[in-house]
């Protein structure tokens, strides 16, 4: 006879429905397929504009930013001087940026952002927002206890390390400045762009070091 183990019953039914879309990206959906089959907006269009966001605005913007500040340092302190005017030298400036403010990480410093009262997001700069910086969840959590958060992410900081989170708001955004890795001396800035993470300009990546996950 099967026997049947109610609580793995219950972590499978949980893990399914843990990658179903969420209510908003199913209406989302939901509109797209209407509007494609009344013939008002092109579905290769809609592809086109989210993978530009995605891939291409940001976070390759906001990686590119941040190397050059690393291999040019008067660049770098206009960038924490007044990041909005900053990165309108590289024509970067959007909606998103108007209010830009950088905060760098250091040996002893570990910058977090966080929207707590809804997703405030450089976008223009980082892309999308992932779907774990809108959720209450990270939004509570990340103010409470910054440091059970960042561990979560793998991020796991010595006590001497200083934890500063910063609240994001519709007037003021925030984008993090992570240390440049050790090894690196002498990389171009496209070499060094493709070190740099969405997550390490959030403050939930620390080490982006060239021999980050090889053996």
């Amino acid at each position: 006879m099967a026997t049947f183990d109610t609580k793995n019953i219950a972590e499978v039914h949980q893990a399914l429905h843990s990658h179903l879309p969420s209510d908003s990206a199913l209406r989302v959906k939901a509109l797209e397929s209407l509007l494609v089959e009344k013939g008002l907006v092109n579905s290769e269009t809609i592809d086109a504009w989210v993978e530009a966001y995605s891939e291409e605005i940001g976070p390759k913007r906001g990686a590119q930013i941040i190397a050059k500040a690393w291999t040019d340092p008067a660049f770098k302190q206009r960038l924490l001087d007044n990041a909005t005017s900053a990165i309108k030298e590289l024509d970067y400036h959007g909606h998103a940026t108007a209010h830009l403010k950088t905060v760098e990480n250091s040996t002893t410093v570990h910058n977090l952002v966080v929207c707590t009262l809804c997703s405030c997001y450089p976008f223009s700069v980082l892309g999308v927002a992932p779907n774990w910086y809108k959720t209450a969840a990270y939004r509570s959590r990340a103010v409470r206890e910054p440091r059970s958060v960042l561990a979560e992410f793998g991020v796991t900081l010595a006590d001497e390390v200083k934890v500063h989170v910063w609240d994001s708001t519709a007037e003021l955004r925030y984008l993090v400045l992570p240390e440049r890795p050790s090894g690196t001396e002498g990389w171009n800035e496209e070499q060094l762009a493709d070190l740099v993470t969405r997550n390490s300009m959030i403050g939930t990546d620390r080490d982006l070091s060239p021999s980050k996950g090889t053996s």
